[in-house]
C-alpha cells in the first residue's frame, strides 16, 4: 500500500495516553496491511512517538520502509513537572519543553537526537516543521543545513510540513525542497491549496504528502458527531454541517465519508501519498480498507452537482 502512510502523532499520546503495547500493535497492523511509509516528529509526545515507532520498526528490514521526521522544535529537559496535555496536547509527563530552533546547529542537534530515539542510522525524509512565525530563520538556517545534509547523502529528501499552504508555496518558489507535507489544506472538505500551491508543485517537481485528510477527526467516521474536531479544536458548526452534507452524498452511493476523504487527495497529480494517524490497530486497518475500496464515479459527479466540489477539482477515476 505504497500510497498510504502512518502518521505517528497519535501513538505519541495525542489527546490521551495509550500503552506501549497498543502503540506497537498499531505499527504492526500498519505493516501487515502493506504500509511502508512512517512519519513522526520530536513534537509528538515530546519524543515518545519517535521512541515507540523506532522500537516497533527495529526488527524490520531498514531498506523496506521510508521513515520521515521533522526539525524546528528542540526538546530541552525541564523540571516543571505535570503533564504536557494542556501545553502541547500530548498526555505525557512534561519532562521536556519545546524550544523553537530553526538554526543550522539546531537542525543538526535535533536530527542527532531523533536518530537516537528512533534507533536508526538514517532518516529518509526530513521536514522543517511549522515555521509559520519563523520564515527568515527557517529559510536562512534550517533549509541550507538540510540541503547540505542531502547533498552529503546524510538524509534522503527534504521538505516543509505545515498546516497552511501559503508558506509552503514560498518554499517551493524560493528553495530546492523535494516535498511538502500539507496538513488539512487539501481535503474533501476544503481545497485552498488547489489554485496555487499544487500547480506550483507540479511545475517544480515537488511531491506533496497529504496529511490530516480527515481534518483532524471531522471526517474520520461515517457519521459526523457533534463533538467532532477540526484543526485540533472543536469543529465550528458550519464545518460540521458541510461534513454532514458530504457524508449524506456518500451514503447515497454506499460509500462512507472517510473512504471518500482518504482517496480524494490522491487524484491530484502533485499528491503522491496520504498519511493518516491511528491510535489502534483497528483504526489503521480500517484506513487501509477505505483506501482500497472502490468508489463509483457517480459519487464525485453528485458532489459537484450540489456544489460540494468545484467543477475543475480533480477526482479519483476507477
Amino acid at each position: 500500500m505504497g500510497s498510504l502512510g502512518l502518521g505517528a502523532a497519535t501513538i505519541g499520546n495525542l489527546y490521551r495516553a495509550i500503552s506501549d503495547e497498543t502503540a506497537r500493535a498499531t505499527v504492526d497492523a500498519a505493516w501487515e496491511v502493506g504500509i511502508r511509509h512512517f512519519d513522526t516528529a520530536p513534537h509528538y509526545g515530546l519524543g515518545l512517538s519517535e521512541r515507540r515507532l523506532g522500537a516497533a520498526l527495529a526488527e524490520r528490514p531498514r531498506d523496506a520502509f521510508v521513515l520521515s521526521t521533522k526539525v524546528g522544535r528542540w526538546l530541552e529537559p525541564s523540571d516543571q513537572g505535570g503533564s504536557d496535555l494542556a501545553i502541547g496536547g500530548y498526555d505525557v509527563p512534561a519532562d521536556f519543553r519545546r524550544v523553537w530552533d530553526f538554526s543550522a546547529d539546531g537542525v543538526k542537534r535535533s536530527l542527532e537526537a531523533s536518530l537516537e530515539r528512533l534507533g536508526t542510522d538514517r532518516i529518509d525524509t526530513v521536514y522543517i516543521h511549522d515555521p509559520d512565525d519563523h520564515w527568515v530563520e527557517a529559510v536562512e538556517g534550517a533549509y541550507p543545513a538540510l540541503a547540505a545534509l542531502r547533498d552529503q547523502g546524510v538524509v534522503g529528501t527534504i521538505g516543509v510540513g505545515m498546516n497552511q499552504w501559503e508558506m509552503p508555496a514560498a518554499f517551493v518558489r524560493e528553495t530546492d525542497i523535494d516535498q511538502v507535507m500539507l496538513a488539512g489544506r487539501y481535503t474533501l472538505l476544503e481545497q485552498p491549496a488547489l489554485d496555487e500551491l499544487l500547480p506550483l508543485c507540479v511545475e517544480r517537481g515537488v511531491s506533496v504528502v497529504a496529511a490530516a485528510v480527515f481534518n483532524t477527526g471531522l471526517m474520520s467516521r461515517p457519521e459526523v458527531g457533534d463533538d467532532a474536531r477540526y484543526d485540533f479544536a472543536q469543529a465550528p458548526k458550519e464545518q460540521v454541517a458541510r461534513a454532514r452534507a458530504l457524508a449524506a452524498v456518500c451514503a447515497r452511493h454506499d460509500v462512507v465519508l472517510p473512504q471518500a476523504a482518504i482517496q480524494f487527495p490522491l487524484a491530484h497529480p502533485a499528491v503522491t501519498s496520504v498519511v493518516v494517524g491511528a491510535r489502534t490497530a483497528e483504526q489503521i486497518t480500517d484506513a487501509a480498507e477505505w483506501m482500497a475500496a472502490p468508489i463509483p464515479p457517480a459519487l464525485w459527479d453528485d458532489l459537484r452537482s450540489v456544489g460540494l466540489l468545484g467543477a475543475d477539482t480533480p477526482v479519483p477515476v476507477p
